[in-house]
């Protein structure tokens, strides 16, 4: 029996990583959830699972959520309870399923407490990657991926070794507007940029999928994980979604990872490794997957790439400027502040307005990140709502 703490169990990963527990109830345990605001569904799940705490990032709401949680059930509240709840005594495995750089602090509290941490959010790797790195290795804690094309990587390298490998190939979806004229997205919608052809996700990385800045940060994540060379790593656009990553080999073998776009699948391969139990989750058939397409990504239409192999390669403290600087973009897109095409083009001007401070330690991270996204807040908001 394993025993998780599940970070953000209100949210996609959150929801779907409770659909692995139901599906191994004599293997899996919840002992805590965590939620940002959704008290509704955190409460159904604590009436369902009996954890032993539930974390709420809202005090206030945290008091309303009380006399609903089951006996004997403690109530955790804001920053410092979810840093508790990440490293809770009794749970082996932190599942971080919560968005954003707000990922970080509690993905460190659960390195240094000695957990299993099976991470979906990229913006900690991103923002502070050597810094979590170095301490899961210095503490022999491992970092297991839930991003199904990082998973993908990560299972194309098992018992394989590093130094034999010529490059490692992240397949992306393309989003919505893989064909789409350059000039027509300008007036794309969050709407529209929110109805992914292949995957169900939360807002904000739905976004990045249509932007590719989600695979951009996952090329970040990519490098400082495997410790593969920057160069090595390369982005293929692949709309079925089919394979998730490839490994090509220095011989020219290439292993690839293939299944449906189902994230309960990587999910269930983080929390369970080296195991690999069955399920009841749909299979994948490749008579009726048919065919698999493959094309370069556009730099035109997606500006955000080029500037994640900008951001790694100017390292220290850009990366975490990059990172810093979608959030806050992406927010401002989402409630309309801005234009689509506007998300790459203040990011590029968040990482120019930037010096770079090489080896940071986390506070400097942090700083970086706040001075980033202070910048992109003063300037989307000098613009006015809905420029392009």
């Amino acid at each position: 029996m394993r025993a998780l703490s599940v970070l953000g169990s209100t949210g996609s990963i959150g929801t779907q990583t409770l659909d692995v527990v139901r599906a191994h109830p004599q293997r899996l345990r919840v002992a805590v959830l965590s939620a940002g605001r959704n008290l509704e569904l955190v409460a159904r799940q604590a009436a369902e699972f009996a954890p032993e705490a539930v974390a709420l990032a809202d005090p206030d709401l945290a008091r309303e959520l009380v006399p609903r949680l089951p006996a004997g059930t403690r109530l955790l509240a804001g920053p410092d309870g979810l840093s508790e709840a990440a490293a809770w005594p009794s749970a082996d495995t932190t599942v971080i399923g919560i968005s954003g750089v707000a990922a970080l602090a509690p993905t460190l509290s659960a390195i240094r407490a000695g957990k299993r941490v099976a991470f979906a959010a990229k913006e900690p790797l991103v923002a502070a990657g050597d810094l979590l790195v170095d301490e899961a290795r210095r503490r022999g804690v491992p970092l297991l991926p839930i991003d199904s094309e990082i998973s993908a990587l990560f299972q194309c390298l098992q018992g394989e070794r590093v130094d034999e490998v010529r490059r490692l190939v992240l397949t992306a979806s393309g989003g919505p507007f893989r064909t789409w004229a350059p000039e027509a997205l300008a007036g794309v919608t969050p709407e529209a940029a929110l109805s992914h052809p292949t995957w169900t996700m939360g807002a904000k990385i739905t976004i990045d999928s249509a932007t590719l800045m989600n695979k951009g940060l996952e090329v970040i994540e990519a490098w400082r994980l495997f410790g593969v060379p920057l160069e090595s790593i390369d982005v293929v656009v692949h709309p079925q979604s089919v394979i998730h990553s490839a490994v090509e080999f220095r011989d020219g073998s290439v292993k690839a990872q293939l299944a449906r776009p189902d994230m309960r699948l990587p999910i269930q391969y983080a929390v369970f490794f080296p195991e690999r139990p069955a399920n009841p989750f749909d299979r994948l058939d490749l008579v009726a997957a048919s065919r698999l397409d493959f094309e370069s990504p556009d730099p035109v239409r997606f500006p955000c790439l080029r500037l994640a192999y900008e951001a790694a390669r100017c390292g220290g403290t850009m990366t975490a400027v990059l990172n810093a600087a979608n959030e806050v973009a992406v927010a401002a897109f989402l409630r309309r502040g801005i234009g689509f095409t506007r998300i790459p083009a203040l990011i590029e001007g968040a990482m120019a307005n930037h010096t770079v401070v090489p080896n940071p330690d986390l506070a400097t991270v942090l700083a970086a990140d706040e001075d980033a996204r202070q910048w992109v807040r003063g300037v989307a908001e000098s613009e006015g709502s809905g420029v392009q």
